[in-house]
Formats: C-alpha cells, structure tokens, sequence
C-alpha cells in the first residue's frame, strides 16, 4: 500500500516523521472521478427546454417565425474561449455546483483545470494514482499510524482530512452539473483528444474509472498496516493491499468517507448514458 508517507510506528495519534515522498491526493474521487473532478465530465444529459404553452385561443400564424423558435431554448449558446484559456470560465461554472466554499477555492488554486482533470479519469480508470494532477487538492497534515497490542492502524486523524474532499463531492448539485457538462464538453474532449489513444472515447475511460472505484472493497473498522522497509506502509490484508494504487488511495480517505464517495459515484452513474465498464 503505497503511501505519501514513510512514518515509523508511533504512540496514539502522533504524526508520522518526515516523509519519503510528497502526498498522494486521491481524486477521486473522483477522484476521479472522484473528487470534485467528476462534476465537470462525469454527466450526460440535455438542457431542460420547457415545452411551449399551450395557446389560450387558436393561433393566428399558421407557423411559427424563426426569430420565434430560435427563442425556444432556455439558455443562449455562450462561445468557449480556447482550451488552454478556458480556466476563468470553469471556475465561473463550476465554483457554484457546491455550497461548500472549498471547491472554488481549490478552483482558484491552479491553472489548466480541464486537462488535469481529464489526465485524473484517465489515471483512476488504469488504477493509477492521480496525484500529479489533483495535486492542488492535496490534504492538510500527515499520514498518522496508531500502535494498538502490537498491531498498526491508519489513525483517526489521517481519515479527517479528507473530509473536506468527501464533504464537496457529496455536496454536489446534480442536475447543474448536468448543464454544466453540456457547457464545457467541448473542452473536455479536446483535453481527452490529447492524451487518449487513437479511437479511444472519454465515456469509456469514465464509466471504468466511476466501475473501479465503486468494486474497491470497504472493510468495517480499523485499517491495519504493515511497516515495509523501501514501500512504505503496506495493508495487512493481502486482498486490501493487491489492490490498484488509485483503490488503495480511495481507503485511505476512511471508511465513512470512501462510502460516502462510493454512494455519490452510484447517483452519478445512475445519471449517465455510459457504455459498460471494460477494464
């Protein structure tokens, strides 16, 4: 079980010592899908357009102009800006889809919004890990191990903070994000359209990525780990610890938190149009 950490066995609650590597945010959560990621691609739908009134008395044009249905949508077409100069109208879009002020700070926080989280579904979807792109969602404070009858567990406090994460993605407004997809997916498909393999389509990348995160196992009660000298901490459950490093990351959020993903994943997927899951 890779961890962002290498902390040694330590008293109840203390923070592990310096770390081997940098911190390993999971997306996705998103990721990817996971963490708050998902709500720019992870939808399909139509804007809702209001059916006409019916007419009081009978019309008196025998058919409607063009000025009349061009009139008919809900909400005028607004250009995208280029890809690569798109960020303000994301956070612009996005910021609003969740009441809790952290995701428009994390919004804010970097640059290249679409394609870091096109690159996350991407990484989730082959069981990799999306640090390198969910870099800026990284959490505050240090792995922490308890030492219980000579038996190691991820302590409380490491779960914690990820509550934040769990808090957002759960928060997220459906049905907005749906029109927010609809909004941006030129942009998504031009990010996807650079880094995928030929012929290769976004929806499948993101149905496998939502179906790997929703099969990642989550036991009841305490984690244990197993300090393994050059790989850091490791799970002491060998079906927990052969899992992919992005399933890994996702128990590492905590018990409550990894179910609380795993149910906004399932309304999500219950949303989509999305081919089956091929990985």
């Amino acid at each position: 079980m890779s961890d962002p950490q290498q902390p040694q066995g330590t008293p109840t609650g203390a923070p592990a010592p310096g770390p081997s590597r940098k911190p390993i945010v999971l997306a996705m959560a998103a990721l990817a899908v996971v963490g708050a990621g998902l709500l720019w691609f992870a939808l399909r739908g139509k804007p809702e357009v209001p059916e006409p009134a019916a007419p009081s008395s009978p019309p008196v044009a025998a058919a409607p102009t063009p000025d009349a249905q061009q009139a008919a949508p809900t909400t005028p077409t607004v250009p995208l800006p280029p890809l690569g100069q798109s960020d303000a109208r994301v956070r612009e879009l996005v910021g609003p889809l969740s009441p809790i002020p952290e995701l428009a700070k994390w919004l804010a926080s970097t640059e290249d919004l679409v394609r870091r989280f096109t690159t996350a579904a991407g990484n989730i979807a082959e069981g990799e890990s999306p640090r390198a792109a969910l870099s800026f969602m990284a959490p505050v404070g240090t792995f922490q191990v308890v030492e219980r009858e000579g038996h190691t567990f991820i302590a409380p406090e490491s779960y914690a903070r990820y509550d934040v994460v769990s808090r957002v993605f759960s928060s997220l407004d459906t049905q907005a994000s749906v029109r927010t997809y609809q909004t941006l997916k030129p942009l998504i498909d031009g990010a996807y359209k650079e880094i995928s393999r030929p012929g290769q389509r976004f929806e499948q990348t993101l149905s496998n990525a939502i179906q790997r995160l929703l099969d990642t196992p989550v036991p009841e009660g305490e984690l244990e780990v197993v300090d393994t000298p050059g790989v850091n901490y490791a799970y002491a459950a060998p079906e927990l610890e052969q899992l992919s490093a992005a399933q890994k990351h996702l128990l590492r959020m905590g018990p409550a938190n990894a179910r609380a993903i795993q149910t906004k994943l399932r309304e999500l997927q219950g949303a989509l149009a999305l081919p089956r899951a091929s990985r």
